[in-house]
């Protein structure tokens, strides 16, 4: 697992402290569904379509929107992916806990190939919002990992209690 605390990473460059806060917040979000059962991770505590498993394909078409429409201002379906952000945890039958870590994984390992030879300065066009900036994206991911991390784990925390 990704440890942004370890002291390695005190005097390291934005570029790889923010690759490293992201990439334990995604390892977070896949660690939600460790030792779940199918029905555990569709268990829905909430009035909304918020679902552990439903989080976890949500943040992957999170990294899908800002490390792929970002930089390439291809569509969503041309991306493959849903048009809103509500639609994006919504579950299928098909849908299992290893096929969505599966979807996860590369669209996170896509994400780091997206960034992989750019810097924090380099700006972005394809986004709705218009041009954004690198740094301003990664953020943006950041903290929206970090919030679906939140949920994630008082969801789980509600669907360990039913046991």
């Amino acid at each position: 697992m990704h440890n942004p605390d370890a002291p390695q990473y005190y005097g390291a460059d934005f570029d790889r402290q923010i690759h490293e806060f992201i990439d334990q917040h995604r390892d977070m979000l896949s660690a939600c569904l460790d030792g779940l059962t199918e029905e555990e991770a569709r268990q829905r505590l909430v009035p909304s379509k918020t679902t552990l498993l439903g989080l976890v394909k949500h943040a992957a078409f999170v990294e899908r929107v800002w490390f792929a429409e970002a930089p390439t201002g291809h569509s969503r379906a041309v991306l493959g992916i849903v048009a809103t952000p509500d639609e994006s945890f919504e579950l299928s039958d098909d849908d299992t806990i290893d096929s969505v870590l599966a979807d996860f994984a590369q669209a996170c390992e896509d994400s780091r190939c997206a960034v992989q030879e750019a810097d924090g300065d380099v700006t972005w066009r394809g986004n709705r919002r218009g041009p954004l900036g690198l740094r301003w994206i990664q953020l943006h991911v950041l903290r929206e990992h970090a919030q679906h991390c939140g949920h994630a784990d008082i969801l789980r925390e509600q669907v360990l209690a039913r046991r």
